[in-house]
């Protein structure tokens, strides 16, 4: 498993498995006015509309694998299947 740089760490974000993908990532909150692409929530499979704060996990190993879900989708990921 990758380690977290001291630099990375200062960062705004937070570690977690990516509940995907089992890897660690790092997840960044992104705000409304920051959110200006539709995306699609892998918790719900909803749209997240230009415009919504939401979360963006990034895997570290992965980066170019970055998922963006709602906030309330990510934080009940552990009762949840995706797409549902």
């Amino acid at each position: 498993m990758p380690t977290v740089s001291p630099a990375r760490q200062r960062r705004n974000g937070e570690f977690v498995t990516d509940p995907l993908t089992g890897e660690l990532a790092e997840v960044r909150r992104i705000q409304p006015y920051a959110a200006d692409k539709a995306y699609r929530c892998p918790g719900c499979n909803q749209e997240i509309a230009p415009g919504t704060g939401h979360v963006v996990v990034v895997p570290l190993r992965l980066p170019d694998e970055r998922r963006h879900w709602h906030l309330a989708c990510f934080e009940r990921r552990a009762t949840r299947r995706p797409g549902r």
